[in-house]
């Protein structure tokens, strides 16, 4: 961390964690109840009522802050400064916002990952003065306030075109607009998979080819720098490369993530399909992006879901055969394209929005490495 002295984050910490199940949540409740998950589930009653970090001990570590009544999971670690004076909790959330890529490597276990109450307590915080430590705090609120900015104009995006799948075709499941409803493996050419070879741990780099993770496809958008570097002696099989205007579907995933699909506008080459992802192949009849929306509209996901089985502990599958049986309605040709067609004029606005978030995410990070190097005050 440069110049800047550190000391072992425990010493001036309070470290616990949660005490209650998932499902003691509840959608009504008057308080936040912090999960594992990114955004807090509600509760109707409250155990803590403090200034501190939260900290997921498993699934994807994310970090957050809060300072009020909630409740929490018990895998999510609780932590509270000791001593005001000496540590300014929301410069100890941007500290932690940082070292959670750590945690990632450090993270033990099997498909979910998790980490001991050690890593948080020997990790080695950065102690400037408590001056220093809230102008930090201050400049991080501030490039953090950016890109929650940017981040809501994409979602305005995504919301319209969510109300605009509705306004044109109704609800898919009661289908009030009549619509000849079909099973989708009429409606299909052919459904591929691809293949996971063992591949380095890192994304491949521009000259190099690699394998998609599932992640390029699990939130419903194509993002294909979520991909493992081939190893050299892996031969690319160019019959499952991702091409432009590909539709894709997760196979395997979470119970609420299971059968999410992306749309590929644009891709870079050398990018291999892996088993865990489907390629939908439609017949003339389907537009590929309205059965893009239609699979991962809100009310819809249901119909999706109920394809996937899999034994208790196992992430659920969907099987080519099952996803042949679920029946969707098939809108006029014309009404799809006219869809379509509106769903490329926001995709180019939103692309101007992503590129403007990609800046200001790669300046948050530069901005972060230089604070806590001791490089700014």
């Amino acid at each position: 961390m440069g110049s800047l002295a550190t000391v072992p984050m425990g010493k001036y910490t309070r470290i616990k964690t949660g005490k209650l199940d998932a499902n003691a949540s509840s959608t009504e409740g008057a308080y936040p109840f912090f999960t594992c998950s990114k955004e807090p589930l509600r509760i109707d009653s409250y155990s803590y009522d403090c200034e501190c970090v939260l900290v997921a001990g498993n699934g994807d570590l994310n970090v957050k802050y809060y300072s009020g009544k909630f409740d929490a999971y018990q895998r999510t670690y609780i932590i509270e400064g000791t001593d005001k004076q000496t540590l300014d909790t929301r410069y100890l959330y941007y500290f932690l916002d940082k070292y959670v890529e750590k945690l990632r490597e450090q993270s033990i276990g099997g498909v979910i990952k998790y980490i001991k109450l050690g890593y948080l307590t020997e990790a080695q915080l950065p102690l400037p003065s408590l001056q220093v430590q809230q102008q930090i705090a201050d400049v991080l609120d501030r490039a953090s306030a950016l890109i929650e900015k940017r981040k809501a104009q994409i979602d305005k995006l995504d919301l319209l075109v969510k109300s605009q799948f509705i306004e044109m075709f109704g609800d898919p499941v009661v289908n009030p607009k009549g619509w000849e409803v079909k099973k989708i493996g009429e409606c299909l050419v052919k459904i591929e998979n691809g293949k996971s070879p063992n591949c380095e741990a890192f994304p491949a780099t521009s000259e190099r080819q690699g394998v998609l993770k599932l992640s390029a496809v699990t939130y419903g958008y194509y993002q294909p720098q979520e991909n493992k570097q081939l190893l050299p002696d892996t031969a690319f099989d160019s019959q499952i490369e991702v091409k432009d205007n590909d539709l894709l579907m997760t196979r395997k995933n979470t119970y609420d993530l299971v059968g999410m699909s992306a749309y590929v506008f644009s891709t870079r080459s050398g990018l291999m399909l892996p088993d865990l992802i489907f390629r939908l192949i439609p017949k003339e009849i389907i537009n590929r992006i309205y059965l893009w929306q239609l699979i991962n509209c809100d009310l819809f996901r249901d119909s999706i879901k109920r394809l996937a089985s899999g034994t208790s502990g196992s992430m659920p599958n969907i099987s080519k055969e099952r996803l042949k049986s679920l029946c969707i309605p098939i809108p006029s040709s014309d009404l799809q394209t006219q869809f379509a067609d509106f769903i490329q004029q926001v995709e180019v606005q939103k692309s101007l929005l992503q590129q403007s978030l990609s800046k200001l995410e790669l300046n948050y990070k530069s901005l972060m490495q230089k604070c806590f190097r001791g490089d700014i005050f």
